[in-house]
């Protein structure tokens, strides 16, 4: 998935001192909530790519992570800055006040977690088997032996599907007919549509978009692999604004605004775990 794999450069980035490559960006200053409420605005970085968490639409960022910005602004009576930058500058202009946070997809990983101030989860992402909504021979993820299956070449899911392959062969016997590679995921949900192949394979957030534009084509049969966790991430040095985001997430949560959210742009509130998702040794 291209996101996924721009994001790859991150490590490298912070290595050649990329923080120091943001000069046209207006400095966030301080980090703390009384510095975002004196300074009248809440300033987040963002990489406006990743449909439906966040993406830009008619020229503005747009998405379920921008609107629960904008609940967390006006709970600060700040107004909401949210700049689109290339994932690779996020973390270093986060490191140099840049903005107060980052409030994009980032994936929780052990070396990440070491540097960063996670957030709770904001999302989740699962490997889905998407099938035609009228093919009755695939209910469940063993039903895709024998099977023409298709994803996005270099993805994060072309490594799924080899892995769930070997594990199709032990519990059934038999792998896929053939495994198809498409350049773009519009371009497997078109394939699955004109039966080129019999089962998508796409991240959920990106099934969810292909379902909305096209009603009643697809259906999800299953998922494989394992979930990735999606969070914000707040500089080490300003833990207060960290707390400000669970505490936030959490009061949304509780009077039913998260659900809501998670409901317009992914068709149905989001199981995400709210303690035990940092690794050991995580800030």
């Amino acid at each position: 998935m291209k996101n996924w794999s721009r994001r790859s450069f991150v490590k490298a980035t912070l290595a050649s001192g990329a923080a120091l490559a943001l000069p046209t960006i207006a400095r966030a200053e301080g980090g703390t909530l009384a510095d975002i409420k004196k300074r009248g605005k809440l300033v987040v970085g963002t990489e406006a790519a990743y449909e439906p968490f966040e993406f830009v639409e008619n020229g503005q960022i747009v998405g379920y992570g921008h609107d629960v910005l904008e609940l967390m602004a006006a709970k600060l009576g700040v107004k909401l800055e949210q700049m689109n930058l290339p994932f690779q500058g996020l973390l270093p202009g986060l490191m140099a006040h840049k903005f107060d946070f980052v409030a994009t997809s980032v994936g929780i990983t052990p070396e990440r977690a070491k540097r960063f101030a996670f957030s709770e989860p904001v999302g989740v992402v699962r490997s889905v088997l998407m099938v035609r909504a009228d093919d009755k021979s695939i209910n469940r993820d063993l039903d895709i032996g024998g099977k023409i299956i298709g994803t996005q070449m270099g993805s994060s899911s072309q490594p799924v599907a080899t892995e769930f392959e070997k594990e199709l062969k032990d519990k059934t016997g038999k792998g896929y007919a053939d495994t198809k590679l498409f350049q773009a995921y519009p371009d497997v949900s078109n394939a699955l549509a004109n039966k080129t192949i019999d089962v998508a394979l796409m991240p959920s957030n990106i099934a969810a978009v292909q379902m909305k534009r096209q009603p009643n084509a697809f259906r999800i049969a299953g998922t494989i692999g394992q979930p990735k966790l999606l969070a914000w991430v707040a500089n080490p040095n300003d833990l207060e604004i960290r707390k400000f985001i669970n505490d936030s997430l959490e009061s949304f949560r509780n009077d039913g605004k998260l659900a809501a959210l998670q409901t317009k742009w992914f068709g149905a509130a989001m199981d995400t775990p709210r303690s035990g998702y940092l690794p050991d040794g995580a800030i």
